[in-house]
């Protein structure tokens, strides 16, 4: 080999060892972020920047989606005084008034757009199958979020209770098409609390069951 070409291999390689430790770092980082996700349940009382709380919606919006419908829609809640109402009958309604803000997470339970068949043809309305999915994924982006600013926040579920839904869906006057999904406090932890263990090997199958 031609010290020329030794001379290149060595850039490559002074080069390439970086990036892959970087790499590495940007992995484990993301890893250990969605390790130490938990429910926080009780908060501090401290507010919230409104510019971490718009990253964390844009983080909620970054979720897969099916066929790129984005079906989401947000409530963003900080008038605890209002909460008795729009929550009523809750059993979280300490999580709620401790919280900074709390978001409510709705889903447009249809789709408007030409059918797949005739991309060019007239915009038509129809049931969304996926919205349930895509809801999912969207809770879990806030909440891995959440976690990343080193804030606190509990999924609590709206969406299939209906006592619930009816109630958050009246007061917040969300159209017939709105479902409200989930109902998210945040906040900045009161208590140090730790994720819970959840690896179980014995639940992986490979090949069948």
């Amino acid at each position: 080999m031609s010290i020329k070409k030794i001379i290149i291999v060595a850039i490559l390689l002074a080069t390439a060892v970086p990036c892959v430790t970087a790499q590495r770092k940007n992995s484990k980082a993301v890893l250990d972020n969605i390790h130490q996700r938990k429910s926080v349940r009780r908060y501090a009382e401290k507010k919230i920047p409104e510019s971490v709380v718009t990253d964390l919606l844009k983080a909620a919006m970054a979720a897969p989606t099916g066929m790129n419908i984005q079906p989401w829609h947000f409530v963003v809640l900080t008038d605890t005084s209002k909460y008795d109402e729009i929550f009523a009958g809750n059993g979280n309604m300490r999580m709620f008034k401790e919280s900074a803000v709390v978001i409510v997470i709705c889903a447009d339970t249809t789709v408007t757009r030409p059918p797949r068949n005739n991309p060019q043809g007239a915009a038509v309305t129809a049931p969304n199958p996926m919205w349930r999915d895509d809801m999912g994924a969207c809770t879990e982006n806030l909440l891995l979020a959440v976690e990343a600013y080193g804030l606190g926040a509990c999924w609590t579920a709206c969406y299939p209770f209906h006592d619930r839904m009816n109630t958050v869906k009246k007061t917040l006057n969300l159209p017939s098409n709105v479902v409200p999904y989930s109902v998210v406090p945040i906040g900045y932890p009161r208590i140090d609390e730790k994720p819970k263990e959840k690896w179980k090997p014995e639940k992986i199958h490979y090949g069948s069951w």
